[in-house]
């Protein structure tokens, strides 16, 4: 079980590096865009400082959670960000919704695996 553990959260964390490294070099193609989803985004880009946070976040937490040590620090760090991933599915784009909702899930596994090292922190 810790392999198939160990697996999940390196490809989770791949998934969330490569996210964020898209956000400075654009390398995957864009998705055909409602206009409700043109004009979010488009809102997105008038805060300048907004998608490179993301991607900043979106990496660091890819690294920390990939690595086993610092998974439970990665899985906080991710939560933000996958909660947003996760309400712009329900809401904007269903078609990624099983895919974003098995990605949150596994935020969730590991922050309820790693639950006792963040105790302390609410104690």
């Amino acid at each position: 079980m810790k392999i198939v553990k160990t697996i999940i959260c390196v490809l989770f964390g791949l998934m969330f590096i490569n996210a964020g490294l898209n956000k400075f070099f654009n390398y995957m193609p864009t998705p055909k865009l409602s206009q409700e989803q043109l004009d979010v985004f488009g809102a997105f880009m008038k805060i300048t400082w907004l998608m490179p946070l993301v991607g900043i976040v979106e990496v660091l937490g890819g690294l920390l959670f990939a690595i086993p040590k610092t998974r439970a620090l990665g899985a906080i760090v991710i939560l933000p960000v996958m909660v947003g991933i996760l309400v712009h599915s329900m809401t904007m784009d269903h078609s990624a919704l099983a895919m974003v909702s098995v990605l949150a899930l596994i935020n969730l596994w590991m922050i309820a695996d790693n639950w006792s090292k963040y105790k302390p922190m609410v104690a």
